[in-house]
């Protein structure tokens, strides 16, 4: 049988001998190890990522928030684009097409979006009906006017899910219209709808502008445990009194409201280093500093009913532990490749310093004594 090893020493030998040959295999190795650095070198230098990201209307404290992401997310070699788009199924499409990045989104919206992938789930956000003064419960919403946002707007889908649970239906009970926030404020008085349906955080400052300039009032929901048994996105949240006026105060005690949370989603696509980035900026000190609701990391994982992004699971990876039992077999193996790459390299080195064959002798079949 052969010896491999023979073999090999044999064939190395001859190339040794041989100049040209020698050059060659020298060459390769030296090749090799700058390429090994060379990718290690790349590892270690700070990336700059462009991503583009939307929240929805330019008056939501989801904008709000988005650009508070843009500013501290610099520092961290993450450039954010903030595009505008008419709602969250339009950010939803933008995003599964991939011509954006990353949007915030409620839940409640159905999946029809294979590409779009969980990044964090966000503390929910507040459903207002705010409402003139002459409506006191959900029985008064029959025969109003009731706006719910533009029609590509999650406020609209939300809408109409609540008030089919209360028995409520579309253009026989109530009319509705689909005015934008912005459209909504420029209205004249007696041209405003009776109820306003608003999805955000609070205090809101849709809310905040129509309580102060033309006494509507945010209307309790006082069932939303019950109603969460039916749609799995509700959450229950309280209203504080006195959020949006303290004289008349408004509201004049602690209410509850329905909740939905709030998704940051992306692309399948999008560079998960850069969504790492994204998520150390999200859940830093100066985005809690600057930002009215408490960004719980605990929370990252509630569902959202999209798969989850490989970089929320680099994010969370990198928040292990620093010495586990994976990462120490990694090192020792990245240990026996580089002491090999040195055993190689020495050895290469010692036969091609010589220049007399003398220096490295080689006997396959030693005589016996």
């Amino acid at each position: 049988m052969v010896d491999i090893k023979e073999h090999a020493v044999k064939h190395l030998e001859k190339v040794r001998r041989h100049d040209k040959g020698r050059r060659i295999l020298a060459m390769a190795l030296l090749l090799l190890l700058l390429v090994i650095s060379g990718k290690l070198i790349f590892e270690l230098i700070p990336r700059n990522y462009v991503l583009s990201i939307t929240g929805g209307s330019v008056l939501s404290e989801r904008h709000f928030l988005v650009k508070l992401l843009q500013d501290e997310a610099a520092e961290r070699f993450l450039s954010l684009k903030v595009a505008k788009t008419t709602g969250a199924l339009d950010a939803l499409e933008l995003v599964n097409s991939g011509k954006i990045d990353l949007a915030l989104v409620p839940g409640g919206i159905a999946n029809t979006f294979p590409n779009v992938r969980h990044v964090a789930t966000l503390p929910p956000e507040f459903i207002h009906f705010l409402v003139k003064p002459s409506i006191n419960s959900f029985e008064d919403l029959k025969g109003q006017v009731i706006n719910m946002g533009e029609r590509k707007e999650h406020t609209r889908v939300l809408s109409h899910q609540l008030l089919t649970q209360l028995n409520l239906v579309a253009d026989a009970d109530y009319a509705e219209t689909n005015f934008s926030s912005e459209e909504l404020i420029g209205m004249r008085a007696e041209a405003l709808p009776d109820v306003i349906v608003e999805v955000s955080y609070a205090p809101s400052f849709l809310v905040d502008f129509f309580v102060k300039r033309h006494n509507y009032h945010v209307l309790a929901m006082p069932f939303p445990s019950a109603l969460s048994k039916r749609l799995s996105w509700i959450a229950s949240v309280t209203l504080d009194e006195y959020m949006y006026s303290i004289i008349p105060p408004i509201p004049s005690k602690n209410i509850p409201l329905v909740g939905v949370n709030l998704h940051l989603v992306t692309n399948e696509k999008v560079e998960p280093k850069a969504i790492v980035e994204l998520l150390k900026t999200l859940y830093g000190p100066q985005i809690e500093g600057r930002f009215s609701q408490e960004l719980a990391e605990d929370d990252i994982l509630v569902p959202s009913g999209y798969p989850l992004s490989s970089g929320t699971m680099l994010y969370l990876d990198s928040k292990k532990p620093t010495f586990t039992t994976e990462l120490t077999d990694k090192l020792l193996s990245m240990l026996e490749l580089l002491l090999s790459l040195g055993s190689v390299f020495l050895v290469a080195w010692k036969w091609f310093k010589s220049e007399q064959d003398e220096e490295f002798d080689y006997e396959p079949n030693p005589s016996k004594n």
